[in-house]
């Protein structure tokens, strides 16, 4: 059995690793392409190139899901159509069995997407986004369009950009008087922690009052905020780019702040059941080849895999930004692809025993 085992793992993995490959190759393809329309002084090809490969890790933790369905599906397909399956089936090993031996290279596929989503992903997109921003020279712009915002001991700050050494970028401040009306706005270029406080650079204070208003610069100035700068780490990228225990984090952060955190919730779980989503769609490949995609065609079988896949990340994209819409719980709206695609596949595979 183990050698059957092993067998089976090395088709399915064989299988499973080129379907990545071709994908991770044509998405790199299209993001070289998308990247060409941005190119300017500063940002060249060779810069362009460099931010697709930091984000290589990424796209490979996006595609895990869709590779292991289509890889499975040509796998197990290329066993039934030498007969191997059958002749297994023959000998008395049960579709059980056979899953299993399919599942336990999935389990590494899944243990390198749990790795990547914990320790790469953070630091490798938060690398490629600043190194971009430095070379379109983003880092030091002053418009609202980007950015933060963030609410902090009665005043509203927008920044820019903030770099994983605590450095923040176009850091703008907004206090308010006691009846809500705009006193005072503070914008510095650069801001650095020392000695456990912020530590702003060449700041432009400007003072509202009923009869007059007021500018001055300041080359240096304190703020006493209470974020740190591990918090700025977390808050600055896309909740998508944060690992589940920072997202677990900084959703904890918003709850206690009274502010919405749904966005982060439902990043987390997503993250944190991709395991469950791998496992049930690689349950869906098991049960047709098993059922009805037994004596078919490769061809088909990917084609099969592909529309399977888009269905199911369709309803899980529909899902996700419906519970932020209708407030219904970010899990929900994560589990439900995965728990119909789960008794899809269990119903498929009691019809073929």
């Amino acid at each position: 059995m183990l050698k059957l085992d092993l067998y089976i793992g090395r088709t399915i993995a064989l299988a499973v690793g080129a379907v990545l490959l071709v994908i991770l190759g044509l998405d790199i393809v299209f993001a070289i392409v998308d990247q060409l329309g941005e190119l300017k002084d500063g940002y060249g090809f060779a810069e362009a190139a460099q931010y697709v490969l930091w984000k290589l890790p990424a796209r490979i933790y996006e595609q895990l899901g869709f590779s292991a369905l289509v890889g499975c599906m040509v796998g197990l397909g290329t066993l039934a159509g030498t007969s191997e399956l059958t002749v297994m089936r023959a000998a008395g090993v049960s579709i059980g069995r056979i899953a299993w031996a399919v599942m336990k290279p999935i389990v590494l596929l899944i243990l390198i997407g749990l790795a990547l989503a914990e320790f790469v992903i953070p630091k490798t997109n938060v690398i490629a986004e600043n190194n971009r921003a430095r070379a379109l020279g983003e880092l030091e712009a002053t418009g609202l369009e980007s950015g933060l915002w963030l609410k902090d001991s009665g005043e509203f700050v927008h920044f820019n950009a903030a770099l994983p050494d605590g450095e923040l970028y176009g850091v703008t401040r907004y206090h308010f008087g006691e009846y809500q009306e705009l006193r005072r706005v503070e914008f510095s270029e650069r801001g650095q922690f020392e000695g456990g406080e912020w530590q702003l650079e060449n700041s432009r204070i400007t003072s509202f009052s009923a009869e007059s208003t007021q500018s001055e610069l300041v080359p240096t100035s304190e703020w006493n905020a209470e974020i740190s700068p591990e918090l700025f780490a977390l808050i600055v990228p896309l909740p998508s780019d944060l690992s589940p225990r920072n997202l677990w984090s900084y959703g904890s952060f918003l709850d206690r702040k009274g502010e919405d955190s749904s966005r982060y919730w439902l990043q987390f779980w997503k993250k944190l059941l991709q395991p469950l989503t791998i496992a049930s769609l690689v349950m869906v490949a098991i049960s047709f080849i098993f059922g009805p995609l037994r004596e078919v065609t490769t061809g088909l079988r990917v084609f099969t895999g592909i529309i399977v896949g888009i269905v199911f990340q369709t309803v899980q994209d529909m899902l996700g930004p419906s519970s932020l819409v209708f407030g219904f719980p970010p899990l929900l709206a994560v589990l439900v692809p995965i728990l119909l695609c789960f008794g899809a596949g269990w119903l498929l595979l009691k019809r073929a025993r």
